[in-house]
Order: C-alpha cells, then sequence, then structure tokens
C-alpha cells in the first residue's frame, strides 16, 4: 500500500537553532527551515524533520545513520570539525580508541547532536 510513497522520518529538539547550525555546517545537509523546525535534506535522496520540543528528550537509541564507504575516514573528518564520538565498552557494540565499533558485521560509530539525539556514521558490510 505505502511501498512506493515518499518516506520522512521525523525526531526532536530543544534547541533548533544549534541544530540548523550542526546539521548544516558540521554534517553538510541541505537544511531548510520549515514550519517552527527544520528539513534536512540528504544528497542520496530522502528526509528528516527535525521539530522542537519543549519538553525534548534525546532518544536512547540512533536516531539517524549515514552510510559512508569508509568510517574511519568519516570519524576523522568529524572529528577534526569538532564532533566528539561515543565510546562503549559493552558487547556488541564496544568501540575502538576513535568510537568505532566492528562487532556487528559492519563499522559504524556513534555521536549526538546538540539537542543529545544519538546518530551514526555506517560503513556497511560488503553484500
Amino acid at each position: 500500500m505505502f511501498g512506493s510513497n515518499q518516506v520522512m522520518s521525523s525526531f526532536s529538539s530543544n534547541d533548533i537553532a544549534a541544530c540548523k547550525t550542526f546539521y548544516s555546517e558540521t554534517l553538510g545537509f541541505d537544511v531548510e527551515e520549515q514550519f517552527d523546525g527544520l528539513l534536512l535534506k540528504y544528497g542520496g535522496g530522502g528526509q528528516t524533520m527535525v521539530y522542537p520540543k519543549p519538553n525534548h528528550e534525546p532518544a536512547s537509541f540512533t536516531v539517524l545513520h549515514v552510510v559512508v564507504d569508509d568510517v574511519e575516514k568519516a570519524v576523522d573528518d568529524l572529528a577534526a570539525r569538532g564532533v566528539t564520538f561515543e565510546h562503549y565498552t559493552e558487547e556488541p557494540i564496544k568501540t575502538d580508541a576513535k568510537g568505532i565499533s566492528r562487532e556487528m558485521g559492519g563499522a559504524i560509530a556513534w555521536f549526538k547532536d546538540p539537542s543529545g539525539n544519538i546518530l551514526g556514521v555506517i560503513e556497511m558490510p560488503p553484500a
């Protein structure tokens, strides 16, 4: 029924202005102001709405993954832009010194946006 429709995900923020700067300048997404929030547009297609929520609580899970060809390079690039990566010490997501986990088939590293939402960069395993 919905298989051919366009899909848009969304999540909340308690600081739309900081998120606009982060998503546009740090991550390099095309960001448009929509309603009271933001519309993130991705070069590979798709979009996400970031909406304001005064009583926002960050999700305890990853709200957005960015698929990359080389997670090491992506982590180095983002770290140079001031992004701090999360470090986990327990399986199955134990991370190395850079914050990269290789325990689940691919390589993935997690970081947070200005509202504390968890994001990831992921290098998918070969098909």
